[in-house]
């Protein structure tokens, strides 16, 4: 093999790994910017995702407070000896 084809096959090697370099790096670029794209949703969707559980913790709370308050219309009443009787149980039947 002549010198003429050892540098003419070290230009073709040399020219092949910087062609590979550049896909590379550009194919890092482009991975980078996906990940900070998915950084930015992940941010958003932890944001509305805590939102939405104080709101689920307020609307249990508001359950829990009208459960309550239906089981004590539900439960009998006691009535004090002088107490009139409810209006309810007074109807004409």
């Amino acid at each position: 093999m002549s010198s003429l084809d050892h540098c003419m096959n070290n230009d073709v090697a040399a020219e092949f790994l910087e062609r590979r370099w550049f896909a590379a790096r550009s194919a890092a670029q482009g991975a980078q910017a996906e990940c900070e794209v998915l950084a930015g949703v992940m941010r958003l969707a932890e944001d509305d995702w805590r939102r939405a559980r104080a709101r689920l913790a307020e609307l249990e709370t508001l359950q829990h407070a009208l459960g309550e308050e239906l089981a004590s219309l539900d439960a009998p009443r006691h009535r004090q000896p002088n107490e009139p009787p409810a209006l309810e149980s007074m109807s004409a039947t």
